[in-house]
């Protein structure tokens, strides 16, 4: 396809897409079904799907992804599969003992117009179990859709308004460390005894444990939903678990109704899940950018400040402090710089307002994701900085778009998945994986790109390529081993 690239202008398209840099809702309605302990995820829909899903997954986390299929064949294809979900969740009980299934569509049972509601509801669910649904269309959205729908699907199917008498619901949240126990958070004793929802968007388990270790450090009572640290970043024991123990227990978000506040960390993919807590058990709802960073990292910790009513951590600090240090030190090799930003809607404003922070020029912010509200909200920014008139911004957009734009007027680094690769290779130009899918390098999903932290990993990395660039596309004379 590169090799068509054409090279004199830019092509408009409007009902072809060419290397999008996004996939189906299934594939994020499976992972943030991962992210709930005991859940077997279930698609509903062919073999060839679930097994598409779970290798998507599987190349991204380096780790097993599993979910059962209701097997479609050609008579369900066409009367239905009503009778192969009933089957699929009572084999799935009997056999491997879920505590919940997730039900989750594909495009051939959503064309049928299979009604979750009436099957699942006609169902008989074994004591103590419980098969939670969303719709997943695949023709519509994205990957960031179906995470969306499936962490809404959670709320809506499982969380209850508080009991009389039980309505500060201090004590009955519960996370999963590695070994099984209850976190740190719930170990402490809240000092305000308010309990806080924690809606994650679609990010790594890395960057969950990010994100709780902060809110640890306000001893806030917390559940956080989904959280996949502790199952697609398992340890390595030698025993296979087909229930690891990291996840969100499904008691935890039973009690979700009792929380103060639903906060959401990622509008796009995290705000449904906090919206729909609010319109079942009037948890009031506050959604934020994912914390990337210094100023959106901020945001988050005035959030949790603000909640326990508590001045923000020493630690928390002088983390911060650290990370101004290396924007300071770096800030020869990054400003004005230009960058091509690509990916998931919530990733690429995370990225862009940390890239501004650094000196740096986003040239280019594209998602193949259709959310028109990102584009206005990037604008806004780029005002604040006072370089809308210097940046592009488009939604629905592809990668064979982006390259077309990197031709008429290159940029120094590329930020993305896996797949801006090509276009790297082809016009020479640095780049930094970020985001999903990365599929083509280790150990990115166990390593933070949030909070503080991970605002210095990002400047280390986005710093590290361009110098790389420098040192490799220098005169021999200018080649200097201290820059």
């Amino acid at each position: 396809m590169l090799e068509l690239t054409p090279r004199d202008e830019v092509c408009t398209r409007k009902a072809l897409r060419i290397n999008p840099a996004k996939t189906c809702q299934p594939v994020g309605a499976l992972y943030a079904a991962l992210g709930v302990h005991g859940c077997m995820p279930h698609s509903h829909g062919s073999q060839g799907c679930a097994s598409f899903h779970r290798m998507f997954l599987t190349r991204h986390f380096k780790e097993p992804a599993m979910a059962s299929t209701s097997a479609f064949t050609e008579g369900a294809s066409v009367f239905g599969g009503g009778a192969n979900l009933t089957q699929a969740c009572r084999n799935l009980f009997d056999t491997y003992d879920p505590e919940v299934i997730a039900v989750h569509t594909t495009c051939l049972s959503e064309t049928i117009g299979d009604d979750l509601n009436a099957i699942v509801s006609a169902m008989d669910i074994p004591e103590g179990k419980h098969v939670v649904y969303c719709n997943t269309p695949s023709y519509v959205g994205s990957h960031i859709t179906g995470y969306a729908n499936m962490l809404a699907g959670f709320v809506r199917n499982l969380s209850d308004k508080p009991l009389v008498g039980g309505a500060d619901g201090s004590g009955d949240s519960m996370s999963m460390d590695l070994g099984g126990q209850a976190s740190s958070a719930d170990r402490l004793k809240s000092r305000t005894g308010k309990k806080l929802a924690l809606f994650a968007g679609f990010i790594n388990p890395g960057d969950m444990r990010e994100i709780k270790r902060i809110a640890e450090e306000f001893d806030i009572d917390y559940t956080l939903l989904p959280d996949t640290s502790g199952v697609m970043d398992a340890p390595m024991t030698g025993t296979y678990q087909l229930y690891p123990a990291g996840g969100t227990p499904v008691a935890a978000i039973q009690a979700l109704g009792s929380a103060k506040l639903g906060l959401a960390l990622g509008e796009t993919a995290a705000g449904p899940g906090a919206v729909a807590l609010s319109n079942k058990c009037g948890v009031p709802e506050k959604l934020l950018p994912l914390p990337m960073g210094v100023r959106l990292t901020d945001e988050y910790l005035m959030a949790l400040s603000e909640f326990a009513s508590d001045d923000v951590p020493q630690c928390l600090e002088e983390e911060r402090g650290q990370l101004v240090d290396i924007l300071v030190d770096a800030h020869p090799y990054l400003d004005g710089k230009t960058a091509a930003i690509f990916g998931d809607p919530d990733t690429i404003y995370g990225l862009s307002s940390a890239v501004l922070e650094m000196g740096m020029l986003p040239r280019y912010v594209l998602t193949t994701s259709p959310f028109p509200a990102i584009t206005k909200k990037l604008m806004e920014l780029f005002e604040e900085y006072g370089v809308a008139d210097k940046c592009l911004v488009k939604d629905s957009a592809d990668l064979f778009e982006l390259h077309q734009l990197v031709i008429q007027d290159p940029v120094d680094v590329l930020i993305g998945t896996s797949f801006g690769k090509l276009i790297a290779r082809a016009e020479n130009i640095a780049l930094v994986r970020a985001g999903f899918p990365i599929i083509d390098r280790y150990v990115h999903s166990y390593m933070p790109l949030v909070g503080y932290r991970g605002g210095m990993r990002l400047v280390e990395m986005i710093a590290g390529a361009l110098m790389d660039s420098l040192d490799r596309n220098c005169a021999e004379e200018d080649f200097e081993m201290v820059m």
